[in-house]
């Protein structure tokens, strides 16, 4: 392996930077500029003082941690250079350990040789970024259970099943005469495979909020023009971010905000009023705005109290019945006009409801159902492969039932085995693995 460098830290000033190096020759080099204690002597697990100096020059006055393969963080020796954390002096170290023989490491190096070196699983690799991120305790948590191999454990588990089934049937195929085998009929199948999919079914329900608790809960303010969405955005958010106007469509675009929200992160969308119009540019707004609403998580549909209901808003209560939702009845600070047993009464322009709105968006995502150390796909990728190993499941569950060739359902009962394998990089194409370390950020 190439020895590398990169800062770990964020690019800044600050109190510490630290210049991470990896590779055969790591300690070796950094030895070469590092007066102190010879690092080559130094015990794994060790940090000790001293300064980086290069042309007899001090560059800066360090410590450095001492890791020896294969107790690193990637399975390789390693050093990480504790510097003062200015830009400056940060750089000029970095400078002198390209010169004496790193080189620069790319996006997510060190992660991936974490894995190359099986170190880590590929859902642990995956989670460290999601760790650095967490912005609650629950996604801390969750993705701290991936890091842990919590994840990678049950897909193994899940994995070794279905292998057992496979070299049932297969000895049942190659070796039909020995004896002690056990005989693989449809009907020994069937609740083995129902198995398989009751827990596979269940990991994905776990985690469809494990997922939005990790990313962010992405929640669009839809509602017809001029009944308080960019108010209620700007309540949320604490600040006048959106325009507020009596003037009905004076939202046209998208209209962002981000906060956080007890043990969840709302990523919060103030969309356009959703109305019948001819503006051709309010349209454009209008129609961005049903997109959003199509991939939203969460949809707080906006009601205007102090007005009667018109087609608009029940055509917007129809548009998001089947999605995750809130219906606000905005404005309960002038007389109402309407009732409804379904809505929360909020007042966005003196601040009542919001409390009550925090509490409703916890019923609604049922995140005090969410148990944080159940293992759950985190991210996309993982989510789709095990949809494809459960639907390859199903196949063969219902080719068992129609009592097809036994032979023939090892093919779908296969394909489940690979696709849970991708999860965790037991099968995996070279192209994906590169792909998914780009996303890193240099240091990792």
């Amino acid at each position: 392996m190439e020895n590398i460098c990169a800062i770990a830290t964020p690019y800044g000033r600050g109190a510490i930077s630290i210049i991470r190096c990896s590779g055969d020759m790591a300690i070796e080099l950094v030895n070469k500029v590092f007066k102190g204690k010879d690092l080559t002597k130094v015990k794994g697990n060790r940090i000790v003082y001293g300064h980086i100096v290069y042309n007899n020059e001090i560059i800066d006055e360090v410590m450095v941690s001492v890791f020896r393969s294969p107790k690193s963080y990637d399975g390789e020796n390693m050093c990480e250079i504790n510097c003062h954390g200015g830009v400056y002096v940060t750089e000029e170290v970095l400078k002198v350990m390209l010169k004496i023989g790193f080189r620069m490491a790319e996006a997510g190096e060190f992660t991936k040789r974490a894995f190359l070196n099986h170190k880590m699983d590929l859902t642990a690799c995956e989670s460290v970024m999601d760790v650095v991120n967490a912005e609650s305790k629950l996604a801390l948590q969750s993705s701290l259970n991936a890091l842990n191999s919590n994840l990678a454990n049950l897909i193994r588990k899940l994995r070794e099943e279905i292998l057992d089934l496979l070299a049932k049937i297969e000895v049942n195929i190659d070796y039909p005469e020995y004896d002690d085998a056990i005989i693989v009929t449809h009907d020994y199948l069937m609740p083995h495979l129902e198995d398989l999919i009751n827990k596979m079914t269940n990991i994905l329900a776990n985690s469809k909020i494990s997922r939005i608790i990790i990313g962010g809960i992405k929640t669009a303010i839809v509602g017809k023009p001029n009944v308080g969405k960019s108010t209620i955005l700007n309540m949320l958010l604490g600040e006048n971010k959106a325009i507020v106007s009596d003037i009905a469509g004076t939202t046209r675009d998208i209209v962002e905000g981000h906060i956080r929200l007890g043990e969840i992160s709302l990523n919060l969308l103030d969309t356009a009023g959703i109305r019948d119009n001819s503006d051709y540019i309010e349209s454009i707004g209008i129609n961005k705005s049903k997109e959003t609403i199509k991939e939203a998580d969460l949809i707080l549909l906006v009601l205007d109290l102090s007005r009667d209901l018109e087609n608009d808003d029940l055509n917007l209560i129809e548009l998001v019945k089947d999605k995750p939702h809130i219906l606000l009845a905005n404005k309960n600070d002038l007389k109402p006009k309407w009732q409804r047993d379904d809505v929360l009464t909020i007042s966005a322009k003196n601040n009542i409801g919001i409390i009550e709105l925090k509490n409703k968006i916890y019923e609604v995502l049922k995140i005090k159902d969410f148990n944080a150390t159940n293992p759950s796909l985190n991210n996309i990728r993982q989510k789709k492969l095990m949809e494809d190993s459960l639907i390859s499941l199903k196949q063969a569950l219902n080719n068992c039932k129609e009592l097809v060739d036994i032979s023939l359902l090892e093919i779908d009962i296969k394909e489940a085995f690979d696709k849970l394998g991708e999860i965790i990089g037991e099968s995996y194409p070279e192209e994906l693995i590169t792909a998914l370390f780009t996303k890193f950020c240099l240091g990792k």
